[in-house]
């Protein structure tokens, strides 16, 4: 996880709970270590796995982890769409605004002010 970035609910867990998040790390690293993915397919399945849940927490977290790791907006936005058969275009739809937030955080951050760049980190439909 981005130590730098830890929501306020994840830290409060982690000082009022500490030898329960200890342990979830060790099992996180145990897991990384087990081969043969990459760290940024392991993000952007875990970011799969948690739009199917709903959980907007862990989609902000696994979209920022993805990046991270290497992945391109095209890529994170693609791993949720391919879920719209599975879980649905409503949830599929929640979990792209859950990625927008994170997404436009870290274009505001490197875009400078006034920029007309692109407008949204959104791949464009090929023509």
């Amino acid at each position: 996880m981005l130590e730098d970035k830890l929501p306020a609910h994840f830290a409060s867990m982690q000082s009022s709970f500490p030898k329960v998040m200890e342990a979830l790390a060790e099992l996180r690293r145990t897991v990384r270590q087990q081969e043969p993915l990459e760290n940024k397919t392991a993000h952007l399945i875990q970011l799969a796995a948690a739009a199917a849940i709903q959980s907007e927490g862990a989609v902000h977290s696994h979209a920022q982890q993805a990046t991270a790791a290497g992945a391109t907006p095209e890529e994170i936005y693609h791993a949720v769409l391919l879920l719209v058969s599975t879980i649905g275009f409503p949830r599929v739809a929640a979990a792209v605004s859950w990625v927008d937030d994170v997404l436009k955080k870290q274009d505001n951050a490197t875009r400078p002010r006034g920029s007309l760049a692109r407008r949204s980190s959104r791949p464009q439909k090929k023509q």
